[in-house]
């Protein structure tokens, strides 16, 4: 009798589980169409753990890794662009496909629109191929280079310590130290390792 009850409330509950998103699919597709979605995301699985891709309707503003809480940058975006934020996964589908297409190693360059929020740092568009590693004192690749100067003036003596907004599509990764450690990472040392090592096995 027990088990039946069991049974009989894991089904009430899944029901209520799938009303509960066709409710929310339904919310997000209305905000979608009366231009009151400011920011939407969504949860991608990849072999560096989940990533957060978010994005305004002008394009992707922040990928973030576990690691950085992705509840945190939720409402580190609500708090600089706008509360109206929702779980609506359609508008990042190109930027999710590039992403999974990245780590099937059948893409090298992300051609992907970016919000005017990272315009001042990173430029409107992001379409760097995978170039040889670089280090903090001196790019060894012409890509490397300009990955450098992008998110800081030629004159810079060496890649800058701000966070990246937007890890794997602005490949931070590719620089190590003049030592040839590893160096810091949002995602973590093991992600970076991950990422160079798919990278120089392409």
């Amino acid at each position: 009798m027990t088990i039946t009850l069991d049974i009989c409330d894991l089904t009430r509950q899944l029901a209520d589980h799938r009303r509960l998103r066709v409710l929310h699919d339904q919310l997000a597709a209305a905000a979608q169409a009366d231009g009151v979605l400011d920011i939407a995301y969504r949860i991608v699985d990849t072999p560096v753990g989940s990533l957060l891709l978010a994005a305004t309707e002008r394009g992707l503003v922040r990928v973030a890794y576990t690691a950085e809480d992705h509840d945190a940058v939720l409402q580190s975006l609500a708090d600089r662009i706008s509360p109206r934020v929702l779980r609506a996964p359609t508008r990042l589908d190109r930027a999710a496909r590039q992403i999974e297409e990245y780590f099937a190693r059948r893409r090298t360059t992300f051609d992907l629109a970016l919000d005017g929020n990272c315009r001042p740092i990173f430029g409107t568009r992001c379409c760097t191929a995978w170039p040889s590693t670089c280090t903090t004192g001196r790019p060894s690749a012409t890509a490397c280079w300009r990955l450098r100067s992008a998110v800081r003036p030629r004159s810079a003596p060496s890649v800058p310590h701000a966070p990246n907004p937007l890890p794997i599509v602005i490949p931070c990764h590719r620089v190590v130290r003049a030592d040839g450690s590893i160096g810091d990472y949002l995602g973590g040392p093991e992600a970076k390792r991950t990422l160079l090592a798919m990278e120089a096995a392409a």
